[in-house]
């Protein structure tokens, strides 16, 4: 019996000791987590002063960048001393310089390279131009000049360009030396088609030679039903052609004309026609074959 009592005693104590041991390490494990009030103020003002710190040196790069540009936009060796156009003649140069208004008196800096192309590209004599800064004091203009194959009449004559564009109206002290185009109405809803056409055709004259060649022609003439008429200086007959593949064309009439050369026939034809299937029709002056 005392030796159960002492058993049942000593249980008793182990249970006491383990509850007050847990509420000894509850205690304790409290007490470890606080963190005192001084400690936190302290490093929430160390990380203030760090970060005011990085905004005086992020402040203090930002003002000297600042005057260092103001200074190099004021700076005399920053000044538009040279202006270098290239691609034009004189007289456009100095009509491209009075238009964007270039002068010595401004930076180089100052200068709006993009605004500067376009305002270059309106002028109809330009086709594309690149603009770029050469420093310290030197402005470099690459121009493309548009470049004109054949004066199209409207109402009135234009300039058109080998890509088929009207760029210009033609001016009476301006250069007419070159093949006319005709037939095309200003309203007609087909116009862009149509000159895209004879881009074309100006294409496949321009690989030809001798007598058939862009140099030799003098008219194309566009009718209503979209035929494609031919005159050239050396022959007194319209060449129909067709606007879908003039290159063979061109190899056809070389035959024809050649037949016609040496059959004494050549002089008294108006009209060789390309534009069929089964071969080219030659109409002549009445009487005369």
């Amino acid at each position: 019996m005392e030796n159960l009592k002492m058993r049942k005693s000593l249980k008793k104590q182990r249970v006491r000791a383990s509850r007050h041991g847990d509420r000894s390490l509850r205690h304790n494990r409290r007490k470890s987590s606080r963190i005192p009030v001084g400690d936190i103020i302290r490093d929430i003002g160390s990380g203030v002063r760090k970060a005011l710190v990085f905004l005086s040196v992020l402040t203090a790069v930002s003002l000297t960048f600042v005057m260092i540009y103001n200074y190099l936009l004021t700076s005399p060796y920053m000044k538009l001393a040279h202006v270098e156009i290239r691609g034009v003649d004189k007289g456009l140069r100095n009509e491209l310089l009075q238009m964007c208004g270039l002068t010595s008196e401004q930076g180089l800096l100052n200068l709006k390279l993009e605004a500067l192309k376009r305002k270059m590209e309106d002028h109809p004599w330009v086709r594309t131009a690149t603009v770029e800064r050469k420093f310290p004091d030197t402005l470099i203009v690459q121009v493309q000049k548009e470049e004109p194959v054949m004066l199209v009449l409207l109402d009135q004559f234009f300039y058109m360009n080998k890509q088929g564009r009207l760029f210009k109206p033609v001016s009476r002290d301006e250069e007419m030396d070159f093949p006319i185009l005709t037939g095309l109405s200003k309203t007609d809803p087909g116009q862009k088609e149509k000159l895209d056409q004879t881009a074309h055709v100006l294409t496949v004259l321009k690989a030809q030679k001798d007598r058939w060649s862009i140099q030799n022609l003098s008219e194309i003439h566009l009718s209503k039903n979209g035929a494609i008429s031919l005159y050239f200086n050396h022959i007194r007959a319209a060449i129909r052609i067709s606007r879908h593949n003039p290159g063979r064309n061109m190899e056809e009439l070389k035959q024809v004309a050649k037949h016609l050369s040496e059959s004494g026939k050549i002089n008294f034809v108006t009209q060789i026609d390309l534009n069929h299937v089964d071969g080219a029709i030659v109409s002549f002056k009445e009487n005369q074959v």
